[in-house]
């Protein structure tokens, strides 16, 4: 038992002379320097969570800078777009948004005339096998619901496109 007493004591203080005193925020960077951080006006971190990487530690080509595509040398940047071929591109948007508009808002009058109020019109193959007919207005009743909720979200769509 004292074996293993005294090297996890060890370890516990040897932990925290490691641990090291402030951190300091600026902006999106952090840093322990002191003197720098009072130059720049960052604000102190409490120590939990934040790890410091010096950045002579790093391997070049790691992190952000490697998934961020290089311009190939002589490459042109892309140009804005103008606002007359966007107000186009923004026109042909709505007009697709209407047309998926109109065609939900037909498709969920028919489901909606197909459900008749929760009490559909029985089949012939309903009447022979009657458990038929609660699943059929389960399906229906599920697919109204996912018909609401498509008419709902391409009118949200449609709010979000400028005018």
């Amino acid at each position: 038992m004292k074996k293993m007493l005294v090297p996890l004591l060890i370890a516990l203080l040897a932990g925290a002379a490691w641990s090291q005193s402030v951190i300091y925020r600026c902006g999106n960077e952090y840093t322990n320097n002191v003197s720098q951080a009072k130059a720049k006006g960052c604000k102190p971190v409490d120590g939990s969570g934040v790890t410091v990487i010096h950045g002579s530690s790093r391997p070049a080509g790691s992190g952000a800078d490697a998934a961020r595509p290089k311009p190939a040398a002589g490459s042109p940047v892309p140009a804005r777009v103008d606002n007359s071929a966007q107000r186009a591109r923004d026109a042909d948007a709505r007009a697709i948004l209407q047309s998926e508009l109109a065609k939900a808002q037909a498709r969920l009058a028919e489901l909606k005339t197909e459900y008749n109020d929760g009490n559909p019109v029985r089949t012939a193959l309903e009447l022979r096998n009657p458990q038929g007919y609660p699943e059929r207005v389960e399906k229906l009743k599920a697919d109204i619901a996912r018909q609401e909720s498509d008419v709902a979200g391409i009118k949200r769509e449609l709010d979000r496109l400028p005018n």
